[in-house]
């Protein structure tokens, strides 16, 4: 059964089983907050499911422990790291910070970097660049999952972006999405539990439609929004691989493989919100377009209209309190991490306790 386990108790988890294969401890507390975080906003998909995943390309060598990036490129404004198969989380961290104190001097900044690995959810990234005054957009690329619009075999990755801004009382407005109809991990969440996914989001590898998430991940993850899907992650492949020097299209490994250099590739853009208009007139324009949005009158069936990025904070605001559940094949998994490297699992809390 389901184990539901608090927040608290399971951030140490992934803390201390990261640090045991040799990644500092600064930094596996990092990885912890961003599977965590996941699991708060309710995507499960990017949360502890991944972390058998990461642990396991620590193992075998294929991502580094220690993240040892070089600057490959320099100009002030636009910076190249070449993070030499470090944790992705602690290499964008990295261009989080350098992109947000280069927006500060200039205005605006990219900071490339290449030769990474799977960084979680990007939204993690974009808040943390506006909770310090910006406005952020990040890219990366990703193993192939998708075919080139009328093709049959995966070429082209999901690619997922996020953008996100200061959205004053509000908090912050943020976007974060595969072009794909949904993200490889909520199909293999949905193969953990055991239950059949949606029309539309995959097709078997004879291209044919399927609710299976088994045949759905031996076969193509349909894009959002038809041949407009395709084509925007592919303009992402060119700037998050291409243009920083990593890998692109079928030469990136992912993060459910153990073996292999990954070869990902993230571009971080921060605008510094002072070098184009007052912060404080910026956040009143962006609450009056909230206010309007969330106005407009809902559908039938719509109790609610949400901004971006609104949902995962509600869902965060209970999840702290209600706790996190883990799913029965991700528990598992930890089960053998336990095992493996002597990291206590964290305590399930009793049905009692939950209600």
């Amino acid at each position: 059964m389901p184990r539901t386990v608090s927040a608290a108790d399971l951030f140490d988890f992934p803390s201390a089983a990261t640090e045991a294969h040799g990644v500092p401890a600064a930094d596996a507390c990092l990885l912890a907050d961003t599977l965590v975080t996941a699991e708060l906003w309710g995507h499960a998909s990017h949360g502890m499911l991944r972390l058998p995943w990461y642990l396991d390309r620590l193992r075998s060598g294929a991502t580094a422990a220690a993240a040892a990036p070089v600057v490959v490129g320099d100009n002030g404004a636009v910076m190249v790291l070449d993070g030499r198969d470090g944790l992705g989380q602690v290499l964008t961290s990295m261009a989080v910070e350098e992109g947000v104190e280069r927006a500060r001097r200039h205005g605006i900044s990219a900071v490339a970097i290449r030769n990474s690995d799977h960084f979680g959810t990007a939204a993690y990234f974009t808040r943390r660049a506006v909770e310090q005054g910006c406005v952020a957009i990040l890219a990366t690329n990703a193993s192939p999952a998708m075919a080139p619009w009328g093709g049959k075999e995966k070429r082209v990755g999901t690619n997922p972006w996020s953008i996100a801004a200061p959205g004053g009382r509000y908090g912050t407005v943020v976007m974060d999405i595969a072009n794909t109809a949904v993200a490889r991990g909520k199909i293999y969440h949905a193969q953990e539990q055991s239950e059949p996914i949606p029309e539309g989001w995959a097709a078997d590898a004879d291209r044919v439609a399927t609710t299976d998430p088994g045949r759905a991940i031996e076969g193509l993850i349909l894009p959002i929004a038809g041949h407009k899907g395709y084509a925007i992650s592919f303009m992402f492949d060119v700037l998050a691989g291409v243009l920083t020097g990593s890998a692109f299209g079928s030469d990136v490994v992912g993060p459910y493989q153990p073996t292999g250099r990954s070869g990902v590739g993230h571009l971080l853009i921060c605008i510094g919100i002072r070098a184009m208009a007052d912060p404080a007139e910026f956040e009143q324009r962006m609450e009056a377009l909230v206010e309007e949005t969330k106005s407009t009158p809902a559908a039938a069936g719509t109790r609610e209209i949400f901004v971006l990025g609104e949902p995962e904070i509600r869902t965060a605001e209970r999840l702290r309190t209600e706790a996190i559940t883990v799913a029965d094949d991700t528990w598992t998994s930890l089960t053998h991490i336990a095992e493996s490297t002597g990291v206590p699992l964290p305590d399930a809390l009793s049905a009692s306790s939950t209600l």
